[in-house]
């Protein structure tokens, strides 16, 4: 299997990410904040005012670490990377599937089951655990039986675009419980809706800051077994838009990106003083609150998890590449269709 590399996450607005010899070297102000050598490296992630120099760039081309490029708010704006090295006929071949009908269906309904089976065992797990802490735990009763409906209806779907509609009628009935999932500090963490670019409250932002992180995770691990993130089948393909990281990301984002946020909240975590709000009216992490989130993740992604379909105990870090394994496996046709994530 794949060995776990670290992602270098970098918030802190005003920093210079500099080469020393093999090692990468962060500074703000002229003094050192960190430095790691490249092969313990896998990629970058920059957001907002962080300047790389040249001579770093070419050292992480050289040793194959990507170097992302967002926005304060999580944004994509551009990426740096190697030539790409895939294999060449996976690529074709996705392409050629891409553009068709049955495969796509199938594909989307294996990936909306997973994002259905997942999210409702989030809310089964809360009702579980903390089920006298909830106060309106029948309508996340309701929403859970509302989801297992619809995994069951996920069959009768002739076409893509009707699983589409699934998937984001799932997704507001979803996220209309949200709220009951928070438990602690519910005066200062709550969303009123999902919201996006800018968010406009702590719980939006949160939640959109972790699904970059997922986002670039995924992409990645896509690109590492030779495949095109931008070429998906549930999500439509836009110009600069990583469709098939979206579409994989679908099956984590409740058990990884959602859990990750809640556990922050409820186990008081993360700040609530820590963010601000732009002249936009969107609201904007605190680099403290980045640096607990980031931490957190890649605590979480250091955490074993029994993966069902392979039979073995993995790093979450390294689920993404087994994912992609997997889907790749899918494309080439050596297994007969693609087993989503579904967490017990």
């Amino acid at each position: 299997m794949k060995k776990l590399f670290s992602t270098l996450c970098i918030s802190t607005q005003g920093t210079y990410v500099s080469k020393e010899r093999e090692n990468i070297v962060v500074s703000l102000q002229g003094k050192e904040l960190f430095r790691a050598p490249i092969h313990l490296i896998n990629s970058m992630v920059c957001f907002g005012n962080v300047l790389c120099s040249p001579f770093l760039l070419g050292l992480c081309a050289e040793n194959d670490v990507s170097v992302s490029y967002f926005t304060e708010y999580g944004k994509f704006i551009a990426k740096v990377q190697s030539p790409i090295s895939g294999n060449v006929l996976l690529r074709k071949q996705q392409y050629r599937y891409s553009d068709d009908e049955k495969f796509c269906l199938e594909t989307a309904r294996s990936i909306l089951l997973g994002k259905l089976n997942n999210s409702r065992t989030v809310i089964n797990r809360a009702l579980r655990d903390h089920e006298e802490k909830i106060p309106n735990s029948d309508r996340l009763k309701q929403v859970s039986y509302g989801l297992h409906k619809a995994i069951d209806n996920t069959f009768n779907a002739e076409n893509v675009d009707v699983l589409r509609g699934m998937e984001g009628d799932a997704a507001g009935s979803y996220f209309s419980v949200f709220n009951e999932l928070i438990l602690d500090r519910k005066e200062k963490f709550f969303m009123t809706d999902r919201n996006r670019r800018p968010p406009k409250d702590r719980v939006n932002c949160l939640l959109s800051f972790v699904y970059t992180l997922l986002a670039h995770d995924v992409s990645s691990a896509l690109e590492g077994v030779g495949l095109d993130p931008q070429v998906g089948f549930l999500h439509k393909d836009r110009p600069g838009r990583p469709s098939l990281a979206l579409d994989m990301m679908e099956e984590f984002r409740s058990v990884i990106a959602d859990r990750l946020v809640l556990t922050l909240i409820n186990l008081s975590q993360i700040d609530a003083d820590g963010f601000s709000e732009s002249p936009s009216g969107g609201v904007i992490m605190k680099d403290d609150n980045k640096k607990v989130v980031i931490d957190s993740y890649r605590k979480r992604k250091e955490e074993e998890i029994f993966h069902p379909f392979l039979k073995e105990t993995i790093h979450i870090g390294l689920l993404y590449h087994a994912q992609a394994l997997l889907f790749a496996r899918y494309i080439r046709g050596d297994i007969d269709a693609y087993p989503p994530f579904i967490w017990k």
